[in-house]
């Protein structure tokens, strides 16, 4: 028995077409599939704007230094002038002057001399030795010229000095010596003021000094007939011996 075919429902007839089609769609869905992208929930933030809520801020209140108002212009005094007649007669004073003018005579007076006093004032006058017209007498040279009298002086100066010499023990030990110049004043009254020394430490200073303290009472020096102030000086040398 033959089936039988009806001729307008053919399934082959249009396979073609459907094939195309359903490549199609297999195609475009193998193309989605490709396409698809998936992330991570975990790193995936979600923030939420509020943008209805209204941001208010305190502004603050300010102070301004208002200065203080003005003060108010002050009262306007009125002056009232009253006219007073006068009913008393003032007197003037009169001021006569002191001053004496030419007309008034002024009285003279001579004074004599010898009311007046006149003191004496002895000038405390210090001459160098090497200038005085009379130098200091030294005991045991009177009665000389002064040229000799002079060699005398600066002989007996340098006789009191190595007769009273000590080296002190403390320079000795510390090895000090050295040249010490000595200034002294022999005053008008013959006796020996203001020793000044300059050396190379003050132990031969003082040593010095002590011995031009020693210095007998001399007659003093003279100027012009008067007793005056003789400064002199002499140097002293401490020296120590090797050996």
């Amino acid at each position: 028995m033959k089936p039988k075919k009806n001729p307008d429902l053919e399934i082959g007839r249009n396979s073609s077409l459907y094939f195309a089609i359903g490549l199609n769609v297999m195609l475009f869905l193998s193309w989605q599939a490709l396409e698809y992208k998936t992330y991570d929930k975990d790193l995936a933030t979600i923030d939420i704007l509020d943008v209805d809520a209204e941001l208010e801020e305190d502004i603050p209140i300010v102070n301004l230094n208002t200065p203080p108002p003005p003060p108010p212009p002050p009262p306007v005094v009125v002056e009232t002038i009253t006219i007073v007649e006068d009913v008393e007669d003032v007197e003037e004073t009169i001021i006569e002057s002191s001053e004496a003018n030419q007309n008034e005579a002024v009285e003279e007076r001579i004074i004599d001399i010898s009311e007046v006093d006149v003191e004496e004032v002895e000038e405390d006058v210090e001459v160098s030795f090497a200038v005085i017209e009379n130098v200091p007498v030294f005991p045991g040279c009177e009665g000389l010229s002064k040229k000799k009298m002079k060699d005398c002086f600066q002989q007996k100066v340098q006789e009191h000095v190595r007769k009273n010499f000590r080296y002190p023990q403390t320079a000795l030990e510390m090895n000090i010596q050295g040249r010490v110049s000595v200034v002294f004043v022999i005053d008008s009254k013959g006796y020996t003021t203001n020793v000044r020394s300059r050396g190379p430490d003050k132990i031969l200073e003082k040593e010095a000094e002590r011995i031009i303290g020693l210095l007998p009472k001399m007659t003093p020096g003279k100027q012009r007939g008067k007793s005056v102030k003789v400064s002199y000086a002499v140097p002293i040398f401490f020296k120590l011996h090797e050996g």
